[in-house]
């Protein structure tokens, strides 16, 4: 989908993400974006909880923790448990760094980065019933893909929480989701 400068320049980077973590072992926080398949990773966190904690996988869903007081650049070690991830950009709203939540897209402004999340397991985790928006996240901006055996799209990867002042009607309305992008 992209020219093929482009699709070259990204390959490389993902190549290189992958490099360095064969060559200085696990990384602290890990680019979400560089993966070609995401959901496989986000798969593999939630197993690696359950068998450190001795817990049946299906007892688990992540909490998203949006850590918008530091960069992934500035982190210096892993979290206890779950991972830290970025690469994630917003379409249809912006973050607010005051308020902490979603807020209204500034003018001409059509992506935007999301900070840094931590994506922690949790056992028997009730979702909050306000102060959400459960954001559908994509592989890319399309949106588009073909149906797969689940029902949902190849492109489709996970529905996160976000906090938001907002009602969820109104963010739909608005269009808003996240997708993983290598840069924009």
């Amino acid at each position: 989908m992209k020219p093929l400068a482009s699709w070259i320049e990204d390959l490389n980077e993902r190549i290189g993400f992958l490099q360095n973590w064969y060559d200085k072992g696990t990384p602290i926080v890990f680019w979400i974006s560089g993966f070609f398949f995401p959901q496989a990773f986000l798969t593999s966190t939630m197993q690696n909880y359950a068998r450190s904690k001795e817990i049946a996988i299906d007892r688990l869903s992540f909490e998203f923790v949006v850590k918008d007081d530091l960069k992934w650049q500035d982190v210096t070690a892993k979290p206890e448990d779950g991972c830290y991830a970025y690469g994630l950009f917003l379409e249809g709203c912006k973050w607010d760094y005051n308020t902490h939540a979603l807020a209204e897209s500034d003018p001409k402004k059509l992506f935007v980065e999301l900070p840094m999340i931590h994506l922690l397991p949790t056992v028997d985790r009730v979702k909050p019933e306000t102060g959400i928006y459960m954001t559908p996240v994509y592989k890319v901006l399309s949106r588009t893909g073909t149906l797969s055996t689940t029902g949902h799209s190849t492109n489709y990867v996970i529905m996160m929480e976000l906090p938001s002042k907002d009602d969820q009607e109104k963010w739909i309305k608005a269009g808003v989701a996240c997708f993983l992008a290598l840069k924009f």
